[in-house]
């Protein structure tokens, strides 16, 4: 899903306490380790964050991917979660 320029990333204004990866409205908690992996946006920005979060980040962001360093495991747990989720899965009770 496009998201407008104007608008910041949702893992920039995450919540203390959970990964960088989750959104400040996804009410869910971090799954695993808060560095399991990174998500890179078509900007290049990256953040880091659960394996949970870090699918519904990917979810959401257009043109987006996980860090090719990311170890393979994580790395299709985060595509295979993605592809099951509407972008923004928190806003239909996801």
């Amino acid at each position: 899903m496009n998201q407008p320029l104007d608008t910041p990333p949702p893992w920039r204004t995450a919540s203390h306490g959970r990964c960088p990866a989750a959104a400040a409205k996804d009410p869910t908690p971090c799954e695993g380790p808060r560095d399991a992996a990174t998500i890179v946006d078509r900007h290049g920005r990256e953040s880091a964050g659960c394996v949970h979060h870090c699918a519904r980040l990917l979810a959401g962001l257009e043109g987006a991917r996980v860090h090719p360093f990311v170890p393979a495991p994580q790395a299709l747990d985060v595509y295979s979660r993605a592809r099951e989720l509407p972008p923004f899965a928190w806003e239909i009770g996801r």
